[in-house]
């Protein structure tokens, strides 16, 4: 029996036993322990007896911690210390008696598989089952003779194999297959899926190829910070194992991995115990690895992750304390001259934080460092303005030279999700080759159609598309699927373009009311006065110098014994002064500083300030916010910033500046437009024999329509 065979058995189940029990979307909540309970009753029947006389002597001696000895009886990871296999509780009739021995039968499993088991939550269904009296029938489903779910075949009298072993791969294929059909049943967020296991090799291929003759024997660590299942970290292992071996080495491969939804983090651990691997399942531990890191201070020689996108993390910021609070060292740290450089991203999309949990990981002394593979859809490329949490990240990626490439995947490979997705690729031991470079790959129509979809996923990685990828990657070469960048070619500055605020003075009665009225509200009724005796003197205008109608308010207002304060001028701008595009510009201050003899009247000074007087002197001008605007400056513009400004600002604007406060520098990787394809335009013959076709076509209606045919 197939692995989709046994899928669409264990899938039938829930519709024979559970429905008018269960709403649908609760099908999950029975069928995928009682999957894992049969899957590990099935690997401890062969050694059933060996446990319980084992478990008698050990009472009997009065062993206290019988961990390890039950787990050498068993030939496992784990045992069951329980009277009963599930085969015995099948034909059980009385319905309290079946939940007792039911729930008996479950207490007996050792501590991991207890953690599993928990996390499924898998008890509190059992009330559920017994009173609708379908716990007997849903036990014998699972024994069903027809499928088997043992490692070991089931033998004819004679001998021959009348149902083959499954194997731990397989097994986690029957696993990943029912979860997604439950994900997709429940229509779940397009960020919460598995990664097909072609991806997964993939990005095995592509964080293992490059150091494949650099593999030493000894130890080496596997992290996943959103592992899932667990499925990353165990084609890691294989792939890992399988390359050493291939070169002459033996290694040991140890598996970190955490996930905060207690259903998959159940699966992850509950494969990790039918491997035989119990160590390994210690390492996966269950929690958010955002709020609450499991491997603060360890350090990982690979890396690889598809974690969730378009997910909102907010939950995680407040347990650290908030966008303004928080202080994780890894997500605020130093870089670019700022000690508090944040990679804090929009609470809507965590993704790019797991991309900084992980390279908080890197090793920084080993020989060949650490390398990651992670999934990310396309906002990761170009979300977020300079400054912001995301393109700090890109930022601190790039400027440490850790991106070595950037892989665009084919549409609908994954199973829940059509969009867009990118394998970044990063290492912080780049060869030389490398060094200040990125590449760029298009692999988006390299890929197998699959015979029938599977939800969203129309196609696959074959192993010929998956060669090329990594030749591709490997060779370093440029072609139309490939390119290859500097660094600088993905950072930008963010500069801020202001212009003078241009005010006018216009003393008509409309404009004095208004006037009286703010101060009077503001408690300067003084500051009319000064207005009205400069209105007198000067005409109600419109004085289209505001600087030298604020002198000569001044002047009036030092005459009737009243001091012009800050308040008292802001309040004549806001209240007085109205924009005109031919006034003026509004001065803020003159500086004292006198500038170079080659600096002419006008002449627009170092471009961050406004202009200089006759006399050699810097004027800065107020700003107008409204308008106020901001520009993106290549690190590749050739003349830098001034060059750009001078070329694309000021022949606009010729009174503009830049305020170089508000200078900020990003990063985005723009790969649509690197590989764009423009559609090559039609012929003027192929539009002409459209027309005339339409013409022909349109000449009988037309007929029709004068002589009432219609």
């Amino acid at each position: 029996m197939s692995e989709l065979n046994i899928s669409n058995f264990i899938w039938n189940i829930a519709d024979d036993v559970l429905r008018d029990i269960y709403v649908r979307g609760k099908y999950r909540d029975v069928i995928l322990p009682m999957t894992v309970i049969r899957r590990l009753d099935a690997v401890l029947e062969p050694t059933k007896e060996a446990v319980l006389t084992m478990k008698a002597q050990l009472d009997k001696a009065g062993v206290a911690n019988q961990d390890a000895a039950l787990r050498q009886a068993s030939g496992e990871a784990f045992y069951n210390t329980s009277q009963f296999c599930l085969r015995d509780l099948s034909s059980k009739a009385r319905r309290q008696q079946l939940k007792a021995d039911f729930e008996a039968f479950l207490d007996g499993f050792s501590p991991n598989v207890q953690e599993v088991l928990d996390k499924f939550k898998f008890r509190n269904q059992i009330p559920t089952l017994v009173e609708a009296d379908v716990l007997g029938f849903l036990i014998e489903k699972f024994l069903d003779p027809s499928i088997n779910l043992s490692p070991k075949p089931v033998l004819h009298q004679d001998g021959r194999i009348r149902l083959p072993g499954l194997d731990n791969h397989s097994m986690g294929t029957i696993f990943e297959e029912l979860i997604r059909r439950f994900n997709e049943d429940n229509n779940e967020e397009a960020g919460e899926h598995f990664t097909p296991r072609d991806v997964v090799e993939l990005m095995a291929y592509l964080i293992f190829m490059p150091i494949a003759d650099d593999i030493q024997s000894g130890t080496y660590l596997v992290y996943d910070g959103a592992c899932g299942t667990g499925g990353m970290l165990t084609v890691a292992e294989e792939t890992l194992v399988r390359l050493a071996s291939d070169h002459g080495k033996e290694v040991s491969v140890h598996l970190y991995g955490q996930e905060s939804q207690p259903e998959t983090f159940a699966i992850s651990k509950a494969d990790l115990i039918l491997k035989g691997e119990g160590v390994e399942a210690e390492n996966m531990n269950f929690g958010s690895t955002l709020s609450s890191d499991a491997f603060p201070s360890r350090e990982f020689d690979f890396m690889l992750s598809n974690p969730p996108y378009g997910k909102s993390w907010k939950t995680d910021l407040e347990r650290m304390g908030g966008k303004k609070e928080i202080q994780d060292p890894r997500f605020v740290i130093e870089h670019g001259g700022d000690p508090e450089y944040s990679l804090i991203t929009r609470s809507s999309d965590g993704q790019m934080v797991f991309l900084a949990n992980m390279l908080s990981k890197m090793k920084s002394t080993s020989p060949l460092g650490s390398r990651i593979a992670e999934v990310h859809n396309g906002s990761s490329l170009f979300t977020g303005d300079a400054g912001s949490g995301e393109s700090n990240v890109r930022r601190w990626i790039i400027e440490n030279d850790w991106l070595e490439a950037i892989i665009a995947l084919p549409l609908n490979i994954f199973y829940n999700t059509g969009i867009a997705t990118y394998i970044w690729v990063l290492s912080n031991r780049k060869p030389a080759s490398r060094r200040g470079k990125v590449q760029l790959i298009d692999a988006t129509s390299w890929f197998k159609p699959l015979r029938k979809n599977l939800g969203k996923k129309n196609c696959k990685f074959a192993p010929e598309d998956i060669k090329r990828i990594c030749d591709a990657f490997l060779q370093l070469k440029e072609d139309e699927t490939s390119k290859i960048f500097p660094n600088d070619a993905f950072g930008y500055w963010k500069i801020t373009v202001e212009r003078p605020l241009r005010l006018k003075a216009d003393l008509t009665d409309v404009c004095m009311r208004s006037f009286r009225a703010a101060c009077a509200d503001a408690g300067e009724p003084d500051l009319m006065s000064a207005v009205e005796a400069v209105s007198d003197a000067r005409g109600r205008g419109p004085h289209m110098d505001f600087n030298m109608f604020t002198t000569e308010v001044e002047e009036a207002a030092v005459a009737l014994g009243l001091r012009m304060t800050a308040k008292r001028k802001k309040l004549l701008i806001s209240a007085l002064g109205q924009k005109d595009p031919s006034a003026e510009p509004v001065v803020r201050k003159t500086s004292k500083r006198k500038v170079g003899a080659d600096a002419t009247h006008g002449a627009l000074y170092s471009l961050y300030h406004a202009t200089i007087d006759g006399k050699g002197a810097v004027i800065e001008y107020e700003p107008d916010t409204e308008l106020r605007d901001t520009e993106q400056v290549p690190f590749l513009e050739d003349g830098g910033i001034e060059a750009f400004f001078r070329r694309e600002v000021l022949p606009h604007a010729p009174d503009a500046w830049i305020d170089p406060s508000k200078t900020v520098i990003g990063y985005e990787i723009s790969f649509t437009r690197h590989f764009y394809k423009p559609q090559p335009l039609r012929t003027l013959k192929e539009i002409e024999a459209d027309i005339r076709a339409l013409e022909q076509e349109t000449e009988g209606l037309l007929e029709e329509v004068l002589t009432g045919g219609l």
